[in-house]
């Protein structure tokens, strides 16, 4: 197990979200216009069996659940390769979803493409988008990396920061977990 930190290589303040067409959990097929309603739209690559994922998830469902009145939507997108870590295939999504109880959207990106569009390079690695796709927050999500409880839910202070203000004045500070697992 590989422990990296958010990249800031692709994507910049103000840059526009990477479109993308794909499949989820719950059976239907997503691209990002489908969110234009949305005020914020918060992206993070996850993945089913990574240790720094799994004890962030209910933070993220409680992002999700706080924060939907208001107008956010949270999308977990799973770009790991599964012939060696068949933990992340598609039919384990699905039952990973039931299993935690999501409340936001999870999707599969088999071929890893918006995962380097984005410039993802570890699992969980959020991107907060305004109501018109512009990158406005990449950073962690809270100040763990393991099962520990966290002292400060930074993502969840800065996303309602965002949503009620417009802005954020939080300093970002990079997510830190498990590498992707691109295909060779």
């Amino acid at each position: 197990m590989v422990l990296l930190a958010s990249e800031y290589k692709l994507l910049n303040h103000g840059d526009h979200a990477p479109d993308f067409t794909l499949p989820a959990t719950d059976g239907k097929t997503y691209s990002l216009p489908d969110f234009k309603r949305a005020k914020a739209v918060l992206v993070i690559f996850i993945c089913n069996h990574c240790p720094y994922v799994v004890p962030k998830i209910n933070e993220m469902k409680r992002i999700a659940a706080d924060y939907k009145e208001q107008g956010l939507v949270v999308i977990g997108i799973n770009a790991n390769e599964d012939q060696n870590y068949p933990d992340d295939s598609f039919e384990k999504m699905k039952k990973y979803a039931q299993k935690w109880g999501l409340n936001f959207l999870y999707l599969r990106d088999e071929s890893q493409d918006t995962a380097k569009a984005y410039g993802a390079v570890c699992t969980p690695d959020p991107f907060l988008f305004d109501g018109n796709f512009k990158l406005v927050y990449h950073g962690r999500i809270d100040d763990t990396h393991g099962k520990e409880e966290a002292n400060v839910h930074e993502l969840h202070e800065v996303v309602g920061e965002f949503l009620r203000t417009g802005k954020i004045t939080r300093k970002e500070k990079p997510s830190m977990g498990c590498s992707i697992k691109w295909k060779v």
